[in-house]
């Protein structure tokens, strides 16, 4: 029985601590969509899309009115194209970024992803034409987010693809101003029901069409750690554990709701743990709480660690259907501690890789110089491919090489994606490392059979 007390704790989490639903997002299936002409197979995407997502934006907001709960994004995800579009007899992609544009505004969702291949292994023909097409399309379009799989704990590292993905996220920068690698992402261990972008897409071993639902809630997880000031770390994993659980039953909630009112399945509640940069809904604040002068400071890993893990076991208790990638993102722009962090130094992409050791994603929305090469992009995005191989977890990498930027400005990227700080990068070469390509192999601990 839901007691006044709790229904009180919840109006305040969302009033004062930036309680939210992140994102609705619909994951739809185009692997009934593929036909050898071009105009076909994006006639077909686009009217599957605009179908069965006609009433997702205002089911979410019918939702957030009655409800009294903020939906901040109503979004897509969709089959990689690389995989729905292999058929169609043309070496560009760049019309099929562009019909995903064209629903996405049609609809009304903020973005839309699924411009991805999975190449952990090696490529197919359609993975080369997706990859090659990125900057273009990331360029011709607004709401169209793009995602890249090089390695797998079964797989091992693609390196091949590592090398080219340095090349295609400088290219992108250069004819996007940086603007379209916010909107790129490189993952090792994709998972096939994140509802965040930018590397949500919709698996092959999705149903046809689901609904999942992407909670958040750094203010609340923060607010509750101001009540325990100088508490041991057991009582500091418990309360987060505490405080873990009411965010998701609140997304299990609107999840169910959505999912009954639309008429489709329910699919997952991710309950990472998503910053903005508005002050007070920062995971570097929530470090900072547990004693930290700053994040970046030793023993910042350690405490991510156990935030991570509380957000996790609680969350599990309030839902059955947890999935995606659920725990603490540590993007540099959308976070206003990370940034002012970065901007005092204290903060480095060295310790930022660590820490990707322990959370949910990696090294995201962090700016770079502009003369940042594509051989060291491709290095970091290889390390980055190594904890997630090694540990069997989900890591990414999304950054920004910034044409003309150099370290110590500052580049805006706009509402959600935030400000970020250029942060310096080991000048050392990686390039005779790189240039070797072939595959990293998979480690032992790959073989489970």
């Amino acid at each position: 029985m839901i007691t006044t007390n709790e229904i009180l704790e919840t109006i305040d989490m969302i009033s004062q601590q930036h309680l939210d639903i992140r994102t609705i997002t619909m994951g739809i299936s185009l692997r009934d969509c593929g036909h050898t002409d071009v105009k076909t197979c994006c006639d077909k995407i686009y009217d599957k899309i605009t179908k069965l997502a006609e009433k997702l934006v205002k089911t979410g907001e019918d939702i957030e009115r009655e409800f009294g709960i903020p939906i901040v994004n109503k979004r897509i995800s969709v089959t990689p194209i690389a995989i729905a579009c292999e058929c169609c007899e043309t070496e560009d992609y760049v019309p099929f970024a562009v019909a995903l544009d064209r629903a996405a505004k049609e609809v009304g969702v903020n973005f839309i992803g699924g411009f991805s291949a999975l190449v952990q292994k090696g490529f197919t023909v359609g993975d080369r034409r997706l990859i090659g097409s990125i900057p273009e399309a990331l360029a011709k379009t607004e709401r169209v987010c793009s995602s890249v799989n090089v390695a797998s704990t079964r797989a091992g590292i693609n390196m091949d693809a590592v090398a080219l993905m340095g090349r295609i996220i400088k290219k992108t920068a250069e004819i996007t101003e940086g603007q379209g690698c916010a909107k790129l992402v490189v993952f090792a261990n994709a998972v096939e029901d994140n509802p965040f972008m930018a590397g949500a897409f919709h698996g092959v071993g999705e149903p046809e069409c689901v609904i999942n639902v992407g909670v958040s809630g750094p203010g609340v997880v923060h607010s509750a750690l101001g009540k325990c000031k100088g508490q041991p770390f057991h009582v500091v994993a418990e309360t987060i554990k505490k405080t873990a659980f009411r965010i998701t039953r609140m997304g299990e909630l609107v999840a169910q709701e959505a999912s009954r009112r639309l008429g489709v399945p329910f699919g997952i509640v991710d309950l990472s743990l998503a910053p903005t940069p508005a002050v007070g809904d920062s995971v570097a604040d929530i470090l900072e709480e547990m004693g930290l002068e700053s994040v970046g400071a030793p023993g910042t890993t350690a405490a991510l660690a156990l935030l991570n893990d509380a957000v996790k076991k609680g969350g599990v208790m309030a839902s059955s259907n947890v999935g995606g990638l659920s725990g603490a993102f540590i993007p540099v722009s959308e976070d206003a501690g990370m940034i002012r962090a970065a901007e005092n130094g204290k903060l480095t992409i060295e310790k930022l890789e660590a820490m990707t050791c322990v959370c949910s994603v990696g090294l995201d929305m962090i700016a770079l110089p502009g003369d940042t090469t594509a051989e060291t992009i491709s290095a970091i995005i290889a390390d980055e491919s190594a904890i997630g191989m090694i540990n069997q977890k989900t890591t990414a990498v999304r950054v920004i090489p910034v044409p003309g930027m150099k370290v110590g400005d500052r580049v805006d990227f706009g509402g959600l994606l935030g400000s970020a700080p250029i942060m310096p990068v080991n000048p050392a070469s990686p390039k005779v490392f790189i240039d070797r390509g072939g595959r990293i192999p998979a480690p032992l601990n790959s073989l489970k059979n």
